[in-house]
């Protein structure tokens, strides 16, 4: 009839107001304010880790350079003391900045990554969602710096069985994971803002080739900034690779370091990649 209420029948599957089925008919709360950012920071760095399973390829292949470092060109400079290191054997003060060197190298051509994506069309579907851009980039530029740990701990391994004398102090490996997570954030993020630029793949290797390696010989990664010519230093105190091979030496060695300067300097450049990075995001999707 109607103008009257259905009665519910005892029998009836249908769930009663507060029972436990209206988990199944009312979604969770969605995170809101501060909460949202961070969590979908993390999406993205566990989207762009789920890569790793399919290919580890790049894992493997990546760890044969710093090998080679540390094998030819580290064990040579050791016997003929041509360096000045402060009394600590050649090799012991180079793996350090092999260490950075690794992690330069596997972020610096990320950018490649994401204009792969934008060519398949997944660029342009991240950037319809509700996730902010800078979240996008945010997530790429951990999930780089994880990488890079794995990188980090492949050259560690490598330098104890060749006699470096390295810290296993629990909090000092976890400074040198926040200083190698930093500064692949920043140099990703470098690689990301160059793509921006250019927009081709082409264009992105040919930059990413001409500038790997005058920063890797403008730091501190194999001699003293105190040995360097003055146009050279100059160079190297705006590099931020100086300043993570100094946080890692001093970390890992024991030498000498301006730690809280590292990583302020390191911080300050992965924000202001994240932020430059962000801004071009949209043209490169374009």
């Amino acid at each position: 009839m109607s103008g009257t209420h259905a009665i519910r029948r005892p029998g009836s599957a249908e769930p009663a107001g507060g029972g436990p089925f209206d988990l199944l008919l009312v979604p969770p709360n969605p995170r809101t304010g501060w909460r949202v950012l961070p969590a979908r920071v993390v999406a993205m760095c566990v989207v762009e880790l789920q890569k790793l399973r399919h290919d580890r390829t790049e894992l493997y292949t990546r760890a044969v350079q710093p090998a080679l470092w540390l094998l030819i060109f580290g064990e040579t400079f050791t016997r003929i003391k041509a360096i000045p290191t402060g009394g600590i054997p050649y090799i012991d003060f180079l793996a350090p900045g092999i260490i950075a060197q690794s992690a330069m190298f596997i972020a610096i051509f990320y950018g490649i990554m994401i204009i792969w994506e934008r060519d398949a069309g997944i660029l342009t579907k991240l950037l319809v969602t509700p996730t902010p851009r800078s979240a996008l980039i945010s997530g790429k530029a951990f999930a780089s710096g994880v990488k890079a740990l794995i990188q980090a701990a492949v050259v560690i391994v490598i330098a104890t069985v060749l006699g470096v004398a390295m810290t296993w102090n629990p909090l000092k490996l976890l400074g040198v994971a926040v200083a190698v997570v930093l500064g692949s954030a920043f140099f990703s993020c470098l690689s990301i803002t160059i793509a921006g630029i250019v927009l081709t793949r082409d264009r992105l290797m040919g930059i990413g080739q001409a500038i790997t390696m005058p920063l890797f010989f403008a730091s501190n990664a194999l001699y003293p900034v105190a040995i360097m010519p003055g146009w050279l230093r100059a160079i190297s105190l705006v590099n931020p690779l100086t300043y993570q091979v100094d946080a890692l030496r001093g970390l890992l060695l024991g030498t000498p370091s301006h730690l809280l300067l590292d990583y302020g300097v390191l911080a300050f450049a992965a924000v202001l990649g994240i932020t430059a990075a962000s801004s071009l995001l949209g043209r490169l999707a374009r």
